[in-house]
């Protein structure tokens, strides 16, 4: 696993095929909202918040969650099969929620790389109070149990990349970049799961 180090005054290099699937992993207002707004094209960030937004006209409406994760996947598959980079904004946190994910990269023999968020607690609910929509403090917990589990679990899940930003700092140095990766780099890359999983 590549882990930017706090006190480390150098950027954290991300490196990001250019072409693959990419998954944004943290709780509720941790960043990663912002972080993909400036690091990568509006059209390739895919956003469950949006997909709500999209069907009920109202990002915070949890009822449709489920509608709002099938379009998210629908989006994300039919990207991936125009090969265009894809990048999902969602926590992420919970392990069969990023499989599904792998999963389907996987079979359109694409990449994986994850960018996890590991604030502060004091910071996370900080930034939570700002927001315009407001995590339940209940939720915020079992986000960061479960991010807990997920930073554990990422070095063996079968991503080309695993990158860890250690607080605002490292998201603020944080670099990324594109690159190249040869076909044969991709197929080699299987991971842990089948095609058939």
């Amino acid at each position: 696993m590549e882990k930017s180090a706090t006190r480390n005054p150098q950027p954290a290099i991300i490196k990001v095929p250019a072409f693959s699937l990419v998954l944004l992993v943290g709780p509720s207002g941790s960043g990663k909202s912002t972080f993909a707004r400036r690091h990568f094209r509006p059209t390739e960030v895919v956003s469950s918040d949006h997909c709500r937004a999209l069907i009920c006209d109202d990002e915070a409406d949890q009822s449709v969650t489920g509608d709002a994760f099938a379009l998210l996947h629908a989006l994300v598959r039919w990207r991936l099969r125009w090969g265009r980079l894809t990048v999902v904004d969602a926590t992420n946190v919970q392990g069969p929620a990023r499989r599904s994910l792998r999963v389907l990269a996987r079979r359109l023999g694409v990449p994986a790389v994850a960018i996890a968020f590991n604030i502060p607690v004091r910071l996370a609910a900080a930034w939570n109070r700002g927001r315009p929509r407001q995590v339940p403090r209940a939720v915020m917990a079992q986000q960061r149990a479960d991010l807990r589990q997920a930073l554990r679990a990422l070095p063996r899940e079968g991503y080309q990349g695993v990158y860890v930003l250690n607080g605002p700092a490292d998201i603020d140095r944080a670099l990324v970049t594109r690159i190249v990766v040869p076909a044969s780099a991709v197929r080699g890359n299987s991971g842990p799961e089948g095609l058939n999983d």
